[in-house]
């Protein structure tokens, strides 16, 4: 299956946005956050995600404003829950689609809370991952709030480390290609803008009056949202059930997609949630192997911060050359392929490298 052609919702505020209907059976919202959707068709794990999911319901998936193939100019002051929900309806209605499921993914977690919340009768279940009613919780972890860190330093940069911190490690044209679309999703402006909404975005008032059943999947490393966030969520929530599913990469259809479809499609279709078994993922020996030197570890902590080799030089009263070296061995120390992966590395490190002895 090729990428569905585009479709074209208005908001109520004149906002227009792209989305893409396709698939057959109960409809499921695939909700964004920064996304562009044509551009997340070439990322093969994305788009296999896609494929399998059309097999067992129609499938929506749309750009919220600012975003994607969606208007991108648009009132950065208003990026809160009303806007996203205002969103949500367009398609909808343009859609021509009365009731359907919600897979509330990070950053619309909280408007699928919202709307299922405020509009009982239009939904018939939720899938929610990687978000939280109060979206700062989902934000305070040091690695999320380094990656945002780099947004205004170096919008390129944050692309590729984002892709890699939240993908993992070596995933080759996976990481290519959703780099690109983090890196076309929006521009840094509208993402300094979106992330800050964000962290002022509160629906815990809304959980209590949330009636059609829930399914909240967790799968996060040390270095995410803590599991206690979900289990709140799932405690909040009049129906629903929790699955910390296995494995440390903090997506979902990427680390074990077979069983991740399963799950999703089997509570979407049937109403069943199916056990799931652990499994282990093996840890990274790289640097336990090939331990970095304290300077090292100083040069390393400080990638994320997006300074240039002059500008580590002068922070650190080294020569350029000197950082150079330092880089050339750490490169080879963690396996990196040059600055983006070193920067993803710290990142999933940052406790470790920030402030290093």
């Amino acid at each position: 299956m090729d990428s569905p052609p585009l479709r074209f919702a208005r908001t109520e505020d004149g906002v227009t946005l792209g989305y893409q209907m396709f698939g057959s059976g109960p409809v499921l919202v695939w909700m964004p956050s920064l996304s562009n959707i044509v551009a997340q068709w070439r990322i093969p794990a994305i788009r296999a995600a896609y494929q399998a999911l059309a097999r067992q319901v129609t499938l929506v998936l749309y750009d919220g404003r600012g975003t994607g193939s969606s208007d991108r100019r648009i009132d950065l002051g208003d990026l809160g829950v009303p806007a996203h929900l205002r969103d949500l309806h367009a398609v909808l209605d343009h859609a021509g689609i009365a009731r359907a499921s919600l897979l509330g993914y990070y950053h619309a977690t909280a408007t699928a809370i919202a709307f299922a919340a405020r509009r009982p009768e239009r939904v018939d279940r939720l899938v929610l991952f990687g978000g939280a009613p109060r979206m700062r919780e989902a934000m305070l972890p040091a690695q999320t709030q380094a990656l945002l860190s780099l947004i205004e330093q170096d919008w390129d940069l944050f692309a590729d480390a984002a892709a890699a911190a939240w993908l993992g490690w070596d995933t080759g044209p996976s990481n290519r290609w959703t780099a690109e679309a983090f890196r076309t999703a929006t521009t840094a402006p509208v993402a300094k803008a979106w992330f800050a909404a964000a962290e002022r975005i509160d629906v815990t008032g809304d959980l209590p009056r949330v009636r059609a059943p829930a399914l909240v999947l967790h799968r996060q490393g040390h270095q995410q949202i803590p599991v206690e966030v979900f289990r709140r969520l799932a405690a909040a929530l009049p129906d629903a059930r929790l699955v910390e599913l296995p494995g440390s990469t903090p997506t979902l259809f990427l680390e074990d997609p077979a069983a991740d479809l399963g799950l999703v499609t089997g509570f979407l279709t049937t109403g069943t949630v199916t056990a799931v078994a652990a499994r282990s993922t093996g840890t990274d020996t790289r640097v336990a192997g090939h331990p970095l030197t304290p300077r090292e570890r100083q040069v390393l902590g400080l990638l994320p911060d997006g300074d240039s080799n002059a500008e580590l030089a002068r922070r650190l009263g080294i020569a350029v050359h000197t950082v150079e070296r330092h880089l050339a061995s750490i490169y080879r120390k963690i396996g990196a392929r040059g600055r983006a992966d070193a920067v993803a590395y710290a990142l999933r490190r940052v406790t470790d490298f920030r402030h290093p002895s």
